[in-house]
C-alpha cells in the first residue's frame, strides 16, 4: 500500500475590512435603486470600501499579520507566498511580492494567483500540494480584492454587490494535537473551470486585447461587466456538485459537515446551495449583510470572523464553496 501524503492544517487566519462604510442608502443617492430592492435580491445592506492610499498589498499585509500572531509564528518563518487577487497593486510585480517585503519575509516563492471569488479556494489547493509532498511547511494563502476601484458606481447591475477587504491562512503539516479525537486539516478539495462562460464576468480593458487608451477608458472598460444571469444560472449547479464531490472525497455525508462558508456572492444563491446540500440553515456561516461581495477574500474573511468570535471551534468540520470568474469554481472541506 502507498503510503498516505501528509494533510495540511490552518494553523492561523486573519482579516481586515477597510473603515469606510458604503451603504445602500449612499448607493440610492448614486444611481437609480433602492435599499429595499437591493436587500431583496442580494442580502447585502452595505458594504466596505477602502480610502485613498489604501492599496491592495496592504489590506492583504494586515490580513496576514493577524494570521501569523494566531499561528504563533514570524514572516520570515513563511516558505510560500500565495495570493488570490483580480485587483493587484499592478500588473507587474505580483502583489505577493509587495506583501513579502510588507512582512518583511525571506527569500521565498511569492505569487499571484487569478481565479476570481474562487481564488482562496484555488489558492488552498495549491498551498495544500506543496505541503503533502514536504517541498514546503509554513504557507501563507491571502485573498483579497480592493474591487471598488474597478467597480463603475454609475452601473446598477454591479456597483451594488462589491466591497473591499482581505482574509489570509497560514496552512502548515496537520500534526497530531493532544486531545484529537479525529484528524485535523484540509481533508479534501475540488477545483474546476470551465471557460464557456468566460465573457459573462470581466474586466475587459486594460490587457492585451484591449490595452489602456483613452478610448478603453472613455468607454469604460477598465471596469467589472457582469451578465448576472449567466453567473446565476451556473452558480447553484457548479457550487452544489463541487461541494458534494469534496464531500464524498473526504469519505464523508453532509451530517458530518458543522459550518458551510460559503462565498458571499448573493444570499439567494446561498440559500439554494444550502437546500440542495441538505445542511440545516442554522449551520450556515454569513457575513453578506454588510460585508457584500469581497470576491477571493470573502471566504477567509467569515472563516476568520467565525473563528475568532467562537462560532466555530477547533475540532469543527468546515465545508467552503465559491464561483466567480473564469468561469472557475471549487469546495474544500477543512478540520479546524
Amino acid at each position: 500500500m502507498p503510503t498516505a501524503l501528509p494533510r495540511s492544517r490552518i494553523l492561523g487566519t486573519g482579516s481586515y475590512l477597510p473603515p469606510v462604510v458604503r451603504t445602500n442608502l449612499d448607493i440610492e443617492k448614486m444611481v437609480e435603486t433602492s435599499d429595499a430592492w437591493i436587500t431583496e435580491r442580494t442580502g447585502i445592506k452595505e458594504r466596505r470600501v477602502a480610502p485613498d492610499g489604501i492599496v491592495t498589498s496592504d489590506m492583504a499585509t494586515a490580513a496576514a499579520k493577524a494570521a501569523l500572531e494566531m499561528a504563533g509564528l514570524k514572516a520570515t518563518d513563511l516558505d510560500m507566498i500565495i495570493v488570490g487577487t483580480v485587483t493587484p497593486d499592478m500588473p507587474m510585480p505580483a502583489t505577493a511580492v509587495f506583501v513579502q517585503q510588507k512582512l518583511g519575509a525571506g527569500v521565498c516563492p511569492a505569487f499571484d494567483l487569478s481565479a476570481a471569488c474562487a481564488g482562496f479556494v484555488f489558492g488552498l489547493s495549491v498551498a495544500d500540494q506543496f505541503i503533502a509532498t514536504g517541498q514546503m511547511r509554513h504557507v501563507l494563502v491571502v485573498g483579497v480584492e480592493l474591487l471598488s476601484r474597478v467597480t463603475n458606481w454609475s452601473d446598477r447591475t454591479t456597483c451594488i454587490l462589491f466591497g473591499d477587504g482581505a482574509g489570509a491562512v497560514v496552512l502548515g503539516p496537520a500534526d497530531a494535537q493532544p486531545g484529537d479525537a479525529k484528524p485535523r486539516g484540509l481533508l479534501s478539495t475540488s477545483i474546476l473551470t470551465d471557460g464557456s462562460l468566460a465573457n459573462s464576468l470581466r474586466i475587459p480593458g486594460g490587457g492585451t486585447v484591449q490595452p489602456t487608451s483613452h478610448t478603453t477608458v472613455d468607454q469604460n472598460l477598465q471596469f467589472i461587466q457582469m451578465k448576472g444571469q449567466d453567473i446565476f444560472k451556473v452558480a447553484v449547479k457548479n457550487l452544489l456538485s463541487a461541494s458534494r464531490n469534496a464531500i464524498a472525497r473526504a469519505g464523508m455525508t453532509q451530517d458530518d459537515i458543522d459550518w458551510i462558508c460559503a462565498h458571499q456572492a448573493n444570499k439567494r444563491i446561498i440559500d439554494q446551495v444550502v437546500a440542495r446540500v441538505e445542511v440545516p440553515p442554522e449551520k450556515v456561516l454569513m457575513n453578506i449583510e454588510r460585508v457584500g461581495n469581497t470576491s477571493s477574500a470573502s471566504i477567509p474573511i467569515l472563516l476568520d470572523e467565525s473563528y475568532r468570535s467562537g462560532r466555530i471551534k477547533a475540532g469543527d468540520t468546515v465545508l467552503m464553496c465559491a464561483l466567480g470568474a473564469g468561469i472557475s469554481w471549487g469546495s474544500a472541506i477543512v478540520r479546524l
